[in-house]
């Protein structure tokens, strides 16, 4: 009998387009384990994390700890949600190696939204606060935005859009 292969689930979306909504859904439908970069930079880098210049680094240093755990639990046949922006090529390499190193399925998933409604969504998020989120401004939406790239036909992901 066939071993059923794991699936490493990634999402791609502006930020409050509901990607930490889709990770947990996906995680609970799937029974994958979600690993929620938000909560761990937040946990390990409580008073660190001040800029997006500080994210970004410390989010370099949580993939390069994470990654062999990652592929440790998908070669153990259990799926995984990334509920890490994978909003630029450089993270979805990243993740492709993931993948592609363990021989694991996956599954890009493509939320596209206006930035009104992201705006929306931000405003209702900076309310409720939940665990790993922080408050953002508008003018911090856009310059994240900023960064965002959409996932291209040429990347050859498997991929779901919402």
């Amino acid at each position: 009998m066939d071993k059923i292969k794991s699936t490493l689930h990634f999402i791609c979306g502006k930020m409050a387009s509901g990607k930490t909504t889709l990770s947990k859904k996906l995680a609970k439908e799937e029974k994958a384990i979600l690993i929620s970069e938000d909560i761990w930079l937040q946990r390990l880098y409580p008073t660190e994390i001040n800029t997006f210049e500080d994210y970004k680094n410390y989010s370099a240093r949580l993939k390069t700890i994470l990654t062999d755990h990652i592929k440790e639990i998908l070669l153990s046949g259990v799926s995984v949600v990334l509920d890490f922006p994978a909003n630029i090529p450089k993270t979805r390499n990243w993740i492709r190696e993931i993948f592609e190193s363990t021989s694991a399925n996956h599954l890009l998933h493509v939320i596209d939204m206006t930035d009104e409604d992201c705006l929306r969504q931000l405003h209702k998020r900076n309310l409720e606060r939940s665990e790993g989120s922080i408050v953002m401004t508008e003018e911090e939406f856009f310059m994240v935005t900023s960064y965002y790239i959409p996932p291209t036909e040429e990347e050859n992901f498997n991929t779901k859009e919402y």
